[in-house]
């Protein structure tokens, strides 16, 4: 059975730099609070009408293509990740697939909802793809343009101050050596916290989950639209909310425990990892893993400082960046982790 290689990889990061001082002037907050507590110095941000997720998708894309030496018509299968996509539907799989010229091709489109863990459970999905010989070519993205919806005021901070864009891509192909290639992946989940950190509405829940109708603006008439109500907005309902202490007590548990299951499935130990590069939540959570797995400073890739925390994107940002800067080469032992809404994790361990 064939291995899954990373032949191609690349970035796109947009210009314009929001930092911790700029927040400062529309909000009640202050660059030391914001670093003390995630580590972030500066996000970016699209310039709106011009940038999308799906434009920085493919933007990574591009990069990723000329990386493995082939042209975008040789794609046969596109996986996109994003908790933020252009368009409630369709997804930003086809129109990466339209922007690149690949249409004609007809080749397959997956969009992939699972927010922080999105590229790890990309990275699984397309493994199999790769193993089983369905596919040969996959380019898989994982992209965000989280500014467009965020609320950028003292009532939205704890959340807002978090969140950057940007884009990462990768090119997956088969291989026949067996020093190469994607090792194992793990991927786990649980609903039971699914609200500690959402995206609510609006939605198409319909009320079901709502503690009080009446805040939500909610009617009983069943032709009168619950998708975007009149007190969603009035009452700015139409934000992302996060309890930040209870998905940090969860992300510090659950990061160590799926990258060991990685490590222990492969027979490997935390000490034989040349780097691993969690998804960018905080850097006080990376800090907490890399003491608790004894983890020197080099073999943890941390870039949330730059960019803040763009989600299905900061693992294959940080991994494009870790490879361009040499941190990575042929034969490294890698481990790829992330941890986020829904709650879900998962980790992918492979040789370079």
């Amino acid at each position: 059975m064939n291995k899954t290689i990373i032949k191609g990889i690349g970035h796109y990061i947009p210009d314009n730099v929001l930092t911790n001082q700029d927040l400062e002037s529309i909000m009640d907050t202050d660059d030391g609070w914001i670093r003390e507590r995630t580590g972030i110095i500066e996000r970016h941000v699209v310039t709106k009408f011009k940038e999308t997720t799906a434009t920085m998708g493919v933007e990574a894309a591009r990069k990723a293509i000329r990386s493995a030496g082939i042209e975008p018509d040789d794609i046969d299968f596109i996986i996109f990740a994003t908790l933020s996509p252009d368009y409630y539907f369709p997804g930003c799989g086809v129109l990466a697939q339209r922007m690149l010229g690949i249409s004609e091709g007809e080749c397959g489109a997956l969009d992939i909802r699972n927010q922080c863990s999105g590229f790890i459970y990309g990275m699984s999905v397309a493994d199999q793809f790769i193993k089983t010989g369905m596919y040969r070519n996959i380019l898989l993205i994982g992209s965000e343009a989280h500014s467009l919806g965020m609320d950028y005021s003292t009532r939205g901070r704890d959340v807002s101050v978090i969140f950057g864009d940007g884009a990462g891509a990768v090119i997956l192909q088969p291989t026949e050596n067996e020093t190469s290639g994607i090792l194992s992946t793990h991927l786990h989940s649980d609903g039971r916290y699914a609200e500690k950190l959402a995206f609510i509405s609006p939605g198409c829940h319909g009320g079901y989950y709502a503690d009080d109708a009446e805040k939500y603006g909610f009617s009983e008439d069943p032709l009168e639209s619950v998708f975007l109500t009149q007190a969603m907005l009035d009452d700015h309902l139409t934000f992302p909310q996060m309890d930040g202490q209870f998905v940090f007590k969860h992300a510090v548990t659950k990061f160590p425990e799926v990258i060991q299951e990685a490590l222990k499935k492969a027979g490997k130990k935390a000490s034989d990892l040349k780097i691993l590069i969690p998804h960018q939540a905080n850097l006080r959570i990376s800090q907490f893993v890399q003491k608790r797995m004894g983890l020197t400073d080099d073999q943890v890739y941390n870039n949330i400082q730059k960019y803040g925390n763009t989600t299905a994107a900061s693992i294959p940002i940080a991994l494009s960046e870790a490879y361009h800067e040499g941190r990575i080469d042929h034969g490294d032992l890698v481990c790829l982790a992330a941890f986020g809404s829904g709650f879900t994790w998962g980790s992918v361990l492979l040789n370079w």
